[in-house]
């Protein structure tokens, strides 16, 4: 007498629940792991807001519901996240942090000495340790050894003024 063979059901062999013996809430928190691990690399806040969605996934995933439902409460929850609290979230860590003006922009307000005579049209300063091609703003004209201030930085000439000294 032959047995008959055991009912596979429609989980095609699997335990409900799991993935080659895993249980799918470990898949989804290892899934949270990565999502955070990348978003160390990326801080962009989008990567962080998938990890709260994979959570997501692992809560339904505990609660017995089914695969379907998973991926729906991961996509529901990344949602929102993303279009609700992602924007507070950067906007409050943007608030606290100051713009860094970087490059030549950096220079503007600074003052500078005149190494050769600024004119409407050419002249050069130096700044610090470096030496720039230098005009003047207006139709004034600098002599060797006036401090004037740079106005702005048009390409790699700096565009300069009086610099008036506070008593």
């Amino acid at each position: 007498m032959q047995r008959p063979a055991p009912s596979r059901g429609t989980t095609g062999g699997r335990e409900s629940g799991t993935l080659r013996g895993m249980a799918a809430w470990v898949l989804w928190l290892v899934a949270a792991g990565l999502f955070t691990a990348g978003e160390v690399v990326s801080l962009d806040l989008v990567l962080l807001m998938f990890a709260g969605g994979a959570l997501g996934g692992m809560a339904v995933a505990l609660a017995g519901g089914g695969v379907p439902f998973q991926l729906i409460a991961f996509l529901a929850v990344s949602a929102f996240l993303i279009a609700g609290v992602r924007p507070v979230a950067k906007a409050h860590l943007e608030r606290g942090t100051p713009k860094q003006i970087d490059g030549v922009q950096a220079l503007v307000g600074s003052t500078a000495v005149v190494t050769r005579t600024v004119g409407r049209s050419s002249g050069r300063i130096q700044v610090g340790a470096d030496e720039w091609t230098a005009r003047a703003e207006f139709d004034d004209t600098f002599e060797v050894g006036t401090t004037v201030r740079i106005l702005q930085v048009d390409g790699a000439t700096a565009v300069v003024g009086e610099a008036f000294v506070e008593h």
